[in-house]
């Protein structure tokens, strides 16, 4: 068995972001509406209300995801609750259910008060493809589908253009993760398209975020004179042991090399793991 294909397919349907989610009130006088942007495990969540062009950050109170279901062929349900974050204070509280990509369940709980206001999907709105991060008080702007713009605004005002590697079909979609790859304690962006070949294994572009330049920059590629795998390729961490992992297929078998960073902030390689294929 190909234990470590598995691993990597587990590791996409569990840690790639979905696409936004436009909702409106429901049951009010004056109908509103919103955008709710989040990324993996509702990490970079942000909301936008309709006519404003003042985001709200979303601080994850709380993540977790059913997966009673999986067995039986069900899909898995995901479950978040966000904090509004105004002026550094809670403002309101968000409740929201996703279940193959459909929203439902969602509240909004209003702190002066304690008034909740039911929300749910606004059904007509066709995805572009666009996603949008707040992180570390910067806003990430990037497409998963039609164009390969990478947009940084950060909080004095100045803005970054990056230009991401494009997918080599155009049925491909480019992935964004959120985590911390460095284990500095800070979380870093990172983008991911299918290889040249077959699409077995994704290519990764890694943006680490660096607290005191307070800006996020691209991570350098290690020495590749050691490793079975000459690229970032479908990159995981193993934040106990503080590695990075990355995987690709070479005939048949499959490669996993490991990484720490050095002191000088560089990836060093620590050894090469081999499966077969079966």
């Amino acid at each position: 068995m190909r234990k470590l294909l598995l691993f990597c397919i587990m590791m996409i349907s569990a840690v790639y972001s979905a696409q936004p989610f436009t909702l409106k009130s429901t049951g009010e006088a004056k109908e509103f509406r919103l955008t709710l942007y989040y990324g993996a495990q509702g990490k970079g969540a942000f909301v936008q209300y309709s006519g404003k062009k003042e985001i709200i950050p979303l601080q994850v109170k709380s993540f977790r995801v059913d997966t009673d279901g999986r067995s039986d062929g069900q899909p898995d349900i995901e479950y978040y609750i966000w904090n509004e974050m105004i002026g550094g204070k809670i403002n309101g509280v968000y409740e929201f259910e996703i279940m193959q990509h459909q929203a439902s369940n969602i509240i909004y709980t209003r702190a002066k008060d304690n008034r909740k206001f039911t929300l749910e999907m606004v059904e007509d709105e066709k995805y572009d493809g666009s996603g949008k991060y707040f992180l570390h008080g910067a806003l990430l702007a990037f497409n998963h589908f039609y164009n390969n713009d990478f947009n940084i605004t950060y909080p004095d005002g100045k803005k970054t253009a990056i230009e991401l590697p494009a997918p080599d079909k155009p049925s491909f979609a480019r992935q964004s993760i959120i985590d911390d790859y460095n284990f500095d304690g800070y979380d870093d962006i990172a983008f991911s398209v299918p290889d040249e070949g077959m699409g077995v294994y994704r290519m990764f572009d890694i943006y680490l975020y660096n607290p005191g330049s307070k800006r996020f920059e691209k991570l350098k590629e290690p020495d590749y004179s050691r490793s079975s795998c000459s690229c970032l390729c479908d990159v995981t961490v193993e934040k106990n042991k503080k590695l990075l992992k990355t995987g690709c297929r070479g005939g048949a078998r499959w490669h996993q090399d490991i990484y720490r960073f050095g002191k000088n902030g560089t990836l060093e390689w620590v050894t090469t793991k081999e499966q077969s294929e079966e």
